[in-house]
């Protein structure tokens, strides 16, 4: 491993959390909600922390703050499903992202092979067992295998996330 020196044990002042976030806000991601749980449990949070790590074994990863409503849902379920979302879903991403979030029980779902909710109307889907968690400051780095997808939506234009805001594809932009 290589060691890495903080900018704070170079005695610089430690990154602020809002220009972080800022900045970083200047990276377009897709949008995802993320579900788990059986049942009453049953619930989800919008995230775009999300990314493939590989093909071989099929891993993927997602980032879920430590004060995570869905966090402990994940430990009990040993697992999650990563919806990625479409244009036409920027509602329950929004529905997803609040203190109060949505509930499963208010967008069309159906249960993965595993169980899980899966989002109906989804562009894709990645139902992953748990393998791994990670420390990740004030979030927890969670490692999934996936063992189950599809792309049910596959001919829908994705939802992305830029500078704070909800945003489409513009295709037609040259």
């Amino acid at each position: 491993m290589i060691p890495v020196q903080s900018a704070t044990s170079r005695n610089q002042a430690p990154v602020d959390g809002r220009a972080l976030r800022d900045v970083c806000g200047k990276f377009a991601t897709g949008v995802t909600v993320i579900t788990s749980g059986t049942g009453q449990d049953a619930a989800g949070t919008t995230v775009n922390s999300f990314t493939s790590v590989s093909l071989d074994p099929p891993l993927v990863l997602i980032c879920l703050h430590r004060n995570s409503r869905l966090l402990p849902v994940v430990h009990r379920s040993g697992g999650f499903v990563v919806n990625v979302l479409t244009q036409q879903q920027r509602g329950p991403a929004w529905a997803f992202a609040g203190r109060e979030s949505a509930r499963i029980e208010d967008v069309p779902h159906h249960r993965s092979e595993a169980g899980l909710p899966v989002l109906s109307e989804a562009l894709a889907f990645l139902d992953c067992r748990l393998i791994a968690e990670y420390d990740g400051g004030d979030h927890a780095i969670l490692l999934g295998e996936v063992a189950e997808l599809g792309a049910p939506a596959a001919d829908e234009e994705p939802l992305i996330f830029f500078q704070g805001a909800m945003r489409e594809l513009d295709r037609d932009a040259a």
